[in-house]
Order: C-alpha cells, then sequence, then structure tokens
C-alpha cells in the first residue's frame, strides 16, 4: 500500500452514501474509497422505494419548479442544483444502461420496475472503481489528529483513519442520535418525522379501506397548509400522495402540536359549497326519478358515495326529487368540507424520511464541504433538506453526492 495516497471514508450505505463514494473513486483514480455501513443490508431505502421499483428522481427539469418540492433546504439546493439536476441524473443511469421511464404524475422508474435494477447499477460501479464497502460498521466516535486526518472509531472498537470524509449516514429520529457528528463542533436542526399518514382511531371511514380517490384537497384547520392529490383509506387512517406532502410542509406544526390536529377534505376539488349546491338543483331536476343510491353524478367509488350518503341520513329508496334540505346539506357538507380528527401517525422507518438535521448555514452549498472542518462533506438526508413524496428526496440524494465527490476529486487533482 502506498502510505501517501489519499483515503476517503463515506459513512452510509444509502443513496447518498453511494454516489458519492462511487463518484470519487472514478473521479479521482488514485483515491482510496471506503464506504461504511452499519447495518447489514447495503441501499435499503432504494431497495423499498416505490414499492420495490425505486422512485430515482421526478420529471421536473426546471429548477424553479423543482424547488418548490422541498419544505426545507430549497435555498441551500439551489446552488446544487447547477451542478447536477434531474436531467444528470436520468444522463447518469442511462450511461450505465439503466433507462428510465415516467408515469403519468412525473415518477421516474428504472424501465425494468424494479430497484434491484439500480442497485446492481450502483454495486457494479462500486466494484469497478474499487470501492471498499464495510457492513456492520457503525461509528461512534470521529476526532481529528494532529496530522488533520479524521480517525473514526467503529462501535467494534477498530479505528479507521481518513484524509476525507463524508458523512451520508442519513436522518435521525432523535437528537442524541447525532452526538457522534456534533462532537465536531456542527449544530443540528432538531429532527421530526416528515412524510407520514394521519391516524384516525375508529373513524368509521376506515371500513372502507384500500378505497383511494384520484383527486381530493386536504387541508389543516387553522393553518395554511394544504395540499391537492391522490388519497387512499386505510385501515388506521388516511395516506396518500396528497396526505404525505401535507405531512412534509406541515412536518414542524404537527410535532408542535403531537399530532392531533383537524384536517378538512374536499372530495370534488372542481366545486365549493355554493356552487356544489348549485349543480345539486341540476341534478335532482334532471334525475329526479332515480334513486339516488343507484346513480352517483360524481364519479366517486361507489362505497364511498353510500357511505356518505348513509352518514347524510340518506336512504337507499330515496329519489333525487324527494331529497330533503336538511340531508341535502349535510352531503354537500360532507362532499366539499369533509372534517376528521387526526390522533396519531404512522410513519416506515426503512422508506420515509426525517426533516432536521445538519443547520444548512454550516455547509457549502457549493461543494457539500463543512464551513467549521475543513475536508468533511455531508450528503443526503443528514443534512436538513427534505422533499415531498414523488422522487425528490432521492434527487437531493444524487446531488449532494456527487457534489460532495467531485469536490473531493478537485482537491485531489489539486495536490
Amino acid at each position: 500500500m502506498n502510505p501517501n495516497q489519499k483515503t476517503l471514508i463515506v459513512i452510509g450505505g444509502g443513496a447518498a452514501g453511494f454516489f458519492c463514494a462511487v463518484n470519487a473513486a472514478r473521479l479521482a483514480p488514485t483515491l482510496k474509497v471506503m464506504l461504511l455501513e452499519k447495518s447489514s443490508k447495503l441501499l435499503s431505502k432504494v431497495k423499498v422505494s416505490g414499492g420495490g421499483r425505486c422512485n430515482v428522481t421526478h420529471a421536473c427539469f426546471t429548477h424553479a419548479a423543482m424547488l418548490k418540492k422541498y419544505p426545507r433546504g430549497h435555498q441551500f439546493l439551489k446552488k446544487g442544483f447547477y451542478q447536477f439536476f434531474t436531467t444528470d441524473t436520468v444522463d447518469w443511469f442511462e450511461k450505465r444502461n439503466v433507462a428510465l421511464h415516467t408515469e403519468a404524475d412525473g415518477r421516474m422508474f428504472p424501465v425494468s420496475n424494479s430497484s434491484q435494477t439500480v442497485i446492481d447499477c450502483l454495486l457494479n460501479d462500486a466494484n469497478k472503481y474499487a470501492v471498499e464497502i464495510m457492513l456492520n460498521a457503525g461509528v461512534v466516535h470521529i476526532e481529528k489528529n494532529t496530522n488533520e486526518k479524521f480517525i473514526l472509531t467503529l462501535a467494534k472498537g477498530e479505528l479507521r483513519t481518513a484524509d476525507y470524509l463524508c458523512i451520508a449516514s442519513g436522518g435521525f429520529p432523535k437528537a442524541a442520535q447525532f452526538d457522534w457528528i456534533t462532537s465536531l463542533g456542527h449544530q443540528i436542526a432538531l429532527p421530526v418525522p416528515s412524510l407520514f399518514t394521519f391516524n384516525m382511531p375508529a373513524n368509521p371511514i376506515t371500513s372502507l379501506m384500500g378505497i383511494s380517490v384520484e383527486n381530493v384537497i386536504v387541508k389543516i384547520a387553522g393553518t395554511k397548509f394544504q395540499e391537492s392529490g391522490p388519497l387512499l383509506i386505510t385501515h388506521w387512517g388516511l395516506s396518500g400522495p396528497a396526505v404525505l406532502k401535507l405531512s412534509a410542509w406541515a412536518a414542524r406544526d404537527l410535532h408542535d402540536s403531537n399530532y392531533s390536529f383537524t384536517i378538512n377534505v374536499n372530495w370534488l376539488p372542481n366545486y365549493n359549497e355554493q356552487t356544489l349546491r348549485e349543480a345539486m338543483q341540476t341534478i335532482r331536476f334532471q334525475k329526479a326519478a332515480t334513486k339516488i343510491y343507484n346513480r352517483n353524478p360524481f364519479a366517486l367509488p361507489a362505497r364511498l358515495w353510500e357511505f356518505m350518503l348513509s352518514v347524510s341520513g340518506i336512504t337507499d329508496s330515496m329519489r333525487w326529487a324527494d331529497l330533503p334540505a336538511k340531508e341535502q346539506n349535510k352531503l354537500i357538507k360532507m362532499l366539499c368540507a369533509h372534517d376528521f380528527e387526526i390522533s396519531g401517525k404512522t410513519t416506515f422507518k426503512e422508506e420515509f424520511v426525517t426533516s432536521g438535521g445538519i443547520v444548512t448555514e454550516e455547509i457549502d452549498a457549493q461543494t457539500m464541504m463543512s464551513k467549521l472542518q475543513p475536508n468533511l462533506f455531508f450528503a443526503g438526508e443528514v443534512i436538513n433538506v427534505d422533499g415531498v413524496t414523488g422522487g425528490f428526496n432521492f434527487q437531493s440524494a444524487w446531488t449532494t453526492g456527487w457534489i460532495a465527490a467531485n469536490a473531493i476529486a478537485n482537491k485531489m487533482e489539486a495536490l
């Protein structure tokens, strides 16, 4: 081994860590690159994302539109996207024979529709560029020696030395779990969950679990937060893109409310209560003799329509012509302003993200290098950056991982 050879250690075997490691090894051929993963699994989020298909990125090709998808960190990513954007992600994978296709909602997946394709691509590059991978190698302490090298203490007591260090360990649910990083002088934004579903214990609508509605508007009562998109009824409450996006934007407010709040669902976004009341008059005239249960004029799922009629006090024998004003008003309210009391959340540890992490003010957005510790870099979710669902969190992982790798390679070239 060459005693003068420079070493990069990347902490974290997820998307950002892998992307940093393989790109640094490729761009700086004389650099020794080692990747440490604390668990026994590599790229676990890549594997499960998108139902096992891996939502690689989003077909959003303008910076301004893309930045609107990040509740936290959009200003930080602004400079980064000029270096490595969605177009670069698509190109990077296609050059390695991983073609992507775009779905109707803009999400981009490998043509194979298998996350294993993405995993194999990254593993192939790691092998091609001789990235050394250590599993079950959690880091518990980092310090610098007198030669400005990083000394890493692993959970099993082993030591590793690096000239460059990239921390891409992902987010942590508790502030104390950042201690081994904050000991280097960095501050964190306190972590809170993001991208979670809403729990409604014992709400009768949960009997309709599995039903989805293509487009609704969901608002959090008493706040400015609202989102639109598909909604899924589950056995514990409400999920789907509209809820997940809303949880991301309101993550800190909902944490402060201890996840006890009221939401308002408009099942018919093209109407408000006034315009729906007017439409109802036309429907009642045109379908006067038709039983209300037999004819759903709003293309809602049949079981959901029947549930709303029942809750509104409308019987299965009632015709449109006979609909009393009281029951009609209840139905209109339910269709356009359906209130639900939320009590708690459900998160999925492997797939969802955390709001919080290293504050962006302490990181150079052009290089991902710490402003406090030379040759210390950050990438991915460990930074206080998070996006809504749809491939945006992976894009920030690819972007920050690549920028860190490129900056390290530039340092090597300058030696």
